[in-house]
């Protein structure tokens, strides 16, 4: 298991965005949900206003299934255009985005070895058989000090 707080995704989405300066990009695609937290977080830091989704169901929690999307982008493909996911993991997704957006720029926060290839950026690099626990996906909880346990 990989665990990410809140301030670790919020400081490896800046470090993308850092990444990113200097391009001519005027809108992005949030791949939801795992996008829409990072792509709100680059809108701001690229001061980009134009943001839609693109809705992908693979998963079922850790289980993965076939592709489907559910909710298409109403934005053009071109070189100006920021595809936003939070993790390319076997990239049946990440193909997918390719196949859709092809001129597009494919960003993640996180890249595993099977998808990696797929993105033109990405800031940390996971091993492939290794689970990450996002922060939406966790909450805070009560802890028993060691002494009553």
């Amino acid at each position: 298991m990989f665990y990410v707080s809140w301030e670790a995704f919020h400081r490896a989405t800046k470090e993308l965005a850092h990444q990113l300066l200097g391009h001519d990009y005027n809108a992005i695609v949030a791949v939801s949900r795992g996008g829409l937290v990072p792509a709100a977080i680059l809108a701001r830091e690229l001061n980009i206003r134009v943001v839609d989704s693109i809705c992908v169901a693979s998963y079922e929690h850790d289980k993965q299934g076939s592709l489907s999307i559910l909710k298409d982008a109403s934005l053009a493909d071109s070189e100006k255009l920021l595809i936003v996911d939070d993790l390319v993991d076997t990239g049946e997704t990440a193909r997918a985005l390719r196949e859709h957006f092809p001129k597009a720029c494919f960003v993640t926060v996180y890249a595993k070895p099977q998808g990696k290839p797929l993105v033109d950026k990405y800031v940390t690099d996971i091993e492939q058989d290794t689970w990450i626990q996002l922060p939406w996906d966790m909450e805070l909880a009560y802890s028993k000090p060691l002494a009553e346990k």
